[in-house]
This record gives C-alpha cells, structure tokens and sequence, in this order.
C-alpha cells in the first residue's frame, strides 16, 4: 500500500480519515477559519493550524504568486516542513500560494482542498468546494447550498442538553437575533434600520423574548435601533465584552432572524431546523440573492414581514453543509488511495 493507506495514521477502516494528520491553512480571517474547521471537525482531522500574512509583493501577488520567500517553504524548522499531511485544507486569498507549493511538493502524498473559489484555476488543490450560488464547476469542483461550519447535529444536540439559566428565564418564543452590518453588497440605511426595528417591536408585542448578538460588522445605530425595539421584552443583548453566547443563542432558539448580509450566519442559523426570518437591507446583489433564494425554495428562511402579526413556524431538514462537504472528501480521498493500492 501507498502513503495513502489507512495505516499511516490513527483513522479505522470504517473512517479512514479519522485522527489523520491535517494542515488548515488561512490568513486568520474569522469567516474563513470557521468554514475550514467545520470541515476538518466534520473528517475527525487531527488538525494543525497554520496561518500566514505574507508581506508586500507577496501579498499583493496572491493568489497567483509564490509563496513568501521568508516562509522557507518545504524547509526543516519552518512552518511547512514535512512530514507532509494527510490532508491539506486552504481558504483565502492569501492561503492559495502555500496550498499550491504544498500540492507540488508533497504530491500524492497529500490530499488538497481548498474552500472557496481560488481564482487561480482548477489545478490549484485535488478539490475545490464553492457554495451553489458560486460559478465554478469542474470535475474536481463540490458544491453545497450553505457553507461549512462547526455546527453539527451532535454539537447543537449537546448545547440543547442543558441551558444556562440566563436563557431558561426567558420566555417562550425565544427569539435570537444574529446581527450583521454594512459591507460591500449592503447598505443599512436608516430606513432599512428603522425597519428591522420595526418587525423586531412587533414581535415583542406577541411576547417573544430575544437574545442578541452583534457582529465586527454592526454598526452602531442598527445595535441602538435594536436596543430600544426589545427594550421592554426579556432579552440578552450581548454587549461585546466576554465570551459571545452565540451558540447558545443558536441552540435554544425557537426562531432565528438573521440579517442578509452574511453567508455564514445565515447558514448556521440553518442548521438548527428552526424557523429562520431574514432581512435583506437595501442594495444587494445577483450572488446573494441566489442564495437566499435557494434557502427559501429549500424551505430554511422565510422574508423577515416588517410587521408579524403572528409567529410562522415550520418544519424543515437542517442544512449541515460541512458533513456533505466531509463525505465527498473523504470519498475522492478513498477512491485514489485505492487506486494507488494496486
């Protein structure tokens, strides 16, 4: 057998990929990190991080380029020194350079996958995974409805087990409310803020209570509008200071709502099988609305009504991209090994 086998590392017959020794690389952008260890939690990967931030002209010739000479990549004592992975998962611009040095240089003895489209062409990794709305499509190319995360039916279940009593005091509906904020495709006016108000205050009339999360990316009047639209129900409004009980919020929910504007909290709001409302500011785009149009047709996200005069619910099968996305690898990566066995 090749390096390929399931003897060279802790995985069984029946999971082969399971405690295999992984590399994730990323350029530490938090979106991007949650995709890749979704998927790597998704295998079992013993995983290693490995971030870069090249410098300069390497920076700016990303995804194209080399890899930053200083790296010394491939060399004892540096960051990517082998013994080379069983698996290598890239996401991000910057990750692309490392991924491809790593494919030339390990070759078969390590299986490459990249998240998102590399722009650098279909030879960049073994496997490329781009979300359904997203034009890329090869033989070597996946795709998948919502992005990978770490939220799994196991990890969600354990969550619901036992609720922290900040969050067993609050009435039923419990209401989480995942906000974004203004990025490139989005624009947040004081309208569309002063509308999300809205729905949100005619919710509290029906007695819902809330648990609110900003993200990096809420500005401001969106989290005061918020504020002052549950002022009067039960709630938690997270304040930005301590551990964000995000994934609580996610578990005990009855119903989500969930700004547009990110792919990744929409998807994660999704993976709880509750109803799930999204508001979509102004602005927007052909990719975004693809997606969020393909949500509804699969029967996740409802338009979040700027007055609900009452509560929707309905049933759906929660969406858990990263386990799809772990199958199709774990499957490719199977069939080579075998076939390299001969």
């Amino acid at each position: 057998m090749t390096d390929l086998d399931s003897s060279t590392h802790s995985g069984g017959p029946g999971k082969p990929l399971s405690g295999a020794r992984a590399w994730i690389i990323t350029d530490g952008k938090a979106g991007m990190d949650v995709q890749a260890k979704g998927v790597a939690d998704a295998l079992g990967l013993d995983a290693e991080w490995k971030r870069v931030e090249p410098r300069g002209l390497y920076r700016y010739t990303a995804p194209w380029g080399p890899p930053d000479h200083k790296v010394r990549f491939g060399k004892g004592g540096s960051l990517f020194a082998p013994p080379w992975p069983v698996i290598a998962i890239a996401t991000g611009r910057a990750s692309i350079p490392y991924i491809r040095a790593l494919k030339r240089k390990a070759g078969l003895k390590t299986y490459t996958v990249v998240l998102q489209d590399p722009k650098s062409g279909p030879g960049t990794a073994d496997l490329i995974w781009v979300p359904q709305h997203d034009q890329r499509r090869g033989p070597n190319v996946i795709t998948t409805l919502t992005a990978p995360h770490s939220y799994s039916p196991a990890r969600l279940a354990a969550l619901r087990a036992t609720a922290p009593p900040e969050i067993a005091a609050l009435p039923h509906p419990r209401i989480a409310v995942v906000l974004g904020g203004k990025n490139a495709v989005y624009k947040f006016t004081d309208d569309d803020d002063a509308r999300f108000a809205g729905a949100l205050r005619s919710l509290a009339r029906l007695g819902a209570s809330f648990m609110i999360t900003p993200s990096r990316r809420t500005h401001e009047r969106l989290v005061r509008k918020v504020a002052e639209a549950t002022e009067d129900a039960p709630r938690i409004l997270w304040d930005g200071n301590g551990v964000n009980p995000y994934p609580q919020f996610l578990a005990h929910a009855d119903a989500l709502v969930v700004t547009a504007d990110s792919v990744n909290m929409t998807g994660e709001a999704c993976a709880t099988g509750r109803p799930v409302f999204v508001f979509e500011p102004s602005k927007g785009s052909e990719k975004f609305t693809k997606f969020h149009n393909a949500l509804r047709k699969a029967g996740a996200t409802r338009p979040l009504p700027p007055v609900i005069d009452k509560l929707e619910s309905w049933d759906y099968t929660p969406l858990d991209s990263a386990a799809e996305i772990a199958a199709e690898i774990e499957r490719r990566w199977r069939s080579r090994a075998a076939f390299l066995s001969v």
